[in-house]
């Protein structure tokens, strides 16, 4: 089996026979050249012909594949596309809470969280969705019922984007939150509360952006432009939370080709 593999294989550096030591031991680090290459056959020889990596299924993401899409957004409805000048005012207000929230993260991220605030882990996806949406949103419970209970349980509302929360979240988390709401929204109505989770997280997301995180702010700046357009009523209040989305990620991240043409 060796002469076959050298045939295959032919040395590099062939080694012929040299003196070493009786003492030789391979363990220890060479002192000669004539070691060293003594000790690469001996490793090599050890080495197997075959080696079956072994990957644990839980750790691969649930969608490995990443449909993008090069189409940019639809028009804005007849009477409903913002102005120029309101761009311009909503991303100059946006870089004002990203610019205080970059200058008190330490701050907020020292202040001690609820008993009742649990941070789900970075790839509990539906635990993500709960705490951001609440039981009510996510299990599409009738929010009319239990109003005569007084108080709020975040755990049926869903939590906001405190500071105290939002500061405590890496990249990696704020990518991925933001991933699986968008998934969300991909099959389910906007929400309140889902509009600012994604106001809030797009504050954290840092520039200049990776690819993950550049295709996902499209993904969900055409999504807001669909429901735009679905939207029956045209409530005024909504549009315009799905045409401050568009318009942050169009004009604030330079997604150009997906911004509102001003009315």
């Amino acid at each position: 089996m060796e002469s076959a593999v050298e045939e295959l294989m032919p040395r590099l550096l062939p080694v012929g026979d040299c003196d070493l030591p009786e003492d030789f031991d391979p363990s220890v680090p060479p002192r000669t050249p004539q070691e060293y290459l003594r000790r690469v056959q001996i490793e090599a020889a050890r080495c197997p012909d075959v080696v079956v990596a072994q990957i644990d299924p839980k750790k691969l993401r649930k969608k490995q594949t990443v449909n993008i899409s090069i189409s940019g957004c639809q028009p804005a409805p007849e009477g409903y596309s913002p102005t120029l000048k309101w761009q311009q005012q909503q991303v100059a207000n946006f870089s004002a809470v990203r610019q205080s929230l970059n200058k008190h993260r330490n701050h907020w991220r020292s202040q001690h969280l609820d008993s009742n605030v649990n941070m789900p882990k970075l790839e509990d996806e539906e635990g993500w969705k709960k705490f951001c949406l609440g039981e009510r949103v996510y299990s599409e419970i009738d929010s009319r019922s239990d109003n005569e209970n007084l108080g709020i349980d975040y755990m049926k509302v869903g939590f906001p984007p405190l500071l105290s929360i939002v500061s405590r979240m890496n990249q990696a988390t704020v990518t991925s939150v933001l991933e699986y709401l968008i998934i969300w929204f991909g099959e389910k109505k906007f929400t309140p509360e889902l509009g600012r989770w994604f106001y809030a997280l797009l504050a954290c997301l840092e520039k200049p952006l990776l690819p993950e995180a550049h295709s996902l702010i499209r993904q969900l700046a055409r999504r807001c432009s669909e429901v735009r357009v679905l939207e029956e009523n045209k409530n005024e209040e909504q549009v315009s939370a799905l045409n401050l989305i568009i318009c942050l990620v169009s004009r604030y991240f330079d997604q150009r080709d997906l911004a509102d043409e001003p009315s």
